[in-house]
């Protein structure tokens, strides 16, 4: 199974998450997680959600950076 996004389905593992519980605390279907996984367009409102629920960057969860933390080392340069 090929995901746009690997950095999420990773957080998602390491919080110890099903897709269902995190479909559940996003307030979604578990299809509409798995469909943004597999064919991208997360909404931006969920894209927010989820870097809030695993407290690091947006860009670190579209794959655009490495650092999950991106956001803070922006703030201090």
């Amino acid at each position: 199974m090929l995901f746009l996004y690997p950095n999420i389905e990773a957080e998602r593992a390491r919080a110890n998450m099903t897709q269902e519980d995190l479909a559940n605390k996003l307030k979604i279907e578990r299809k509409s997680y798995y469909n943004w996984q597999t064919k991208g367009n997360i909404p931006i409102n969920i894209l927010l959600s989820l870097a809030d629920i695993f407290n690091c960057s947006t860009d670190y969860l579209l794959g655009r950076t490495n650092n999950p933390s991106c956001f803070i080392e922006a703030i201090r340069n």
